[in-house]
């Protein structure tokens, strides 16, 4: 059996979920990052991914190479290898709900990268209204389930989102989850977790780009 290949930019954006999951679960992975040249806040201007989304379904990356196959869509990705790995909780019930938490961290995002990319909303209006009003709903379904993750006592695919999405709002505003006890515990807890602590500090101490433009980092 071969080694999975991540495709994705030189950047955190949507492929950095997929790359935790990796790391925390001890998966071994290749990990290639295109170097990203933006223009007009697009992502698609460098020359090595110029050609290489040509061969690539729907042009899009992160893109997952195993075995012969190919996956692309980042929660596609996300739920297949949560399926293989045992990442997706212990009934349907619990699968459900992991991918309704999945989606709602997913619509935060993309106002999120309407702010980066369009500055609509604006940097106040993320920080004032929808933050709070996102942030507190995650904040309700962290206490539908006991444990110190979204399901019970280990993480499942839909933490990397959630933790990946709280620690890009911390740049965002030091202080924003200190109003939210369980998602804040939650940010901590995943930060001290063995596999990925000394990743987590080398990516800080590198000021890996969050984004394709360097607006939003602190």
């Amino acid at each position: 059996m071969t080694v999975p290949q991540l495709f994705y930019f030189d950047l955190r954006g949507f492929g950095e979920y997929i790359r935790l999951l990796f790391r925390d679960n001890q998966i071994e992975f290749e990990d290639i990052r295109l170097d990203h040249e933006p223009k007009d806040n697009r992502l698609d201007h460098g020359l090595e991914w110029q050609e290489l989304k040509k061969s690539m379904i729907f042009g899009q990356m992160p893109c997952l190479k195993h075995d012969g196959k190919e996956y692309v869509q980042t929660g596609a990705i996300m739920r297949h290898l949560a399926r293989i790995h045992g990442l997706n909780g212990s009934d349907e019930d619990e699968a459900t709900f992991l991918d309704m938490f999945f989606e709602g961290v997913r619509d935060t995002r993309k106002e999120y990268s309407r702010f980066i990319y369009y500055d609509s909303p604006k940097r106040e209006e993320m920080l004032e209204s929808i933050l709070p009003r996102d942030l507190a709903d995650f904040e309700k379904l962290m206490k539908v389930h006991p444990g110190e993750f979204i399901i019970g006592d280990k993480p499942n695919y839909a933490d990397y989102i959630l933790f990946e999405e709280l620690d890009v709002y911390t740049h965002l505003h030091a202080t924003i989850l200190d109003k939210y006890p369980s998602l804040k515990a939650f940010w901590v807890k995943m930060w001290q977790r063995p596999n990925l602590k000394a990743y987590l500090e080398k990516r800080k101490a590198d000021r890996v780009w969050i984004n394709a433009i360097e607006k939003g980092l602190d």
